[in-house]
Formats: structure tokens, sequence, C-alpha cells
């Protein structure tokens, strides 16, 4: 594995155990998923420019939108949640409770 992939799959897996592991704020979920998904983008550019053909190089650009309607979604919901709840904390999103 050369030092390029290494890095853009640990990227990704510390995004993900990121996400896993420190699950106390809403905003922190956010930006582990932010960092999963720039790291997805970076790793499907660079394998768009070795393939060196032009079939699929609208999917890093693809990617990089639907990256950003999630960010954008996921920061309407973050402050839907702070104004309802009162917190961005995570535990307090429960679906029991009315």
């Amino acid at each position: 594995m050369t030092p390029v992939y290494f890095s853009f799959t640990s990227a990704f897996t510390l995004g993900l155990t990121g996400l896993a592991f420190h699950r106390t704020h809403l905003m922190s979920a956010l930006l582990c998923l932010e960092g999963m998904m720039l790291s997805l983008f970076m790793a499907l550019a660079l394998w768009m420019l070795q393939l060196e053909t032009t079939a699929f190089s609208a999917a890093p650009i693809l990617l990089l939108a639907f990256s950003a309607c999630e960010a954008s979604a996921g920061l309407a919901l973050l402050v839907a949640t702070a104004r309802t709840h009162g917190t961005d904390q995570l535990q307090a999103l429960s679906l029991l409770q009315c």
C-alpha cells in the first residue's frame, strides 16, 4: 500500500472511530462525518486522476455536492435540536420523549 493510500485510509478510519467513540455531542458527530466525506472525496479524485479517463470525471464533484447537502442538513438538524432541547448532546435525543 502506497503512503498516499495509507493516509486516505487512515483518515477515513479515524473519522469512523471518532464517530463511533465520541458520541456525546451532535456537532462532533457531524465533524467526523465531514472528515470521512473529505477523505472519500480526495481518494476518489486521486483515483480519477490515475485512471486518466473522462468517463467518471464528474464523480468527485457529485460526491462533493452530496457532502455539502449532508452538511447543510446536519447543521439544520443541529440548530433545530438546540432550539427545542436546549443542548446538542445526543443523549437528550430520545424517540420515547415527546
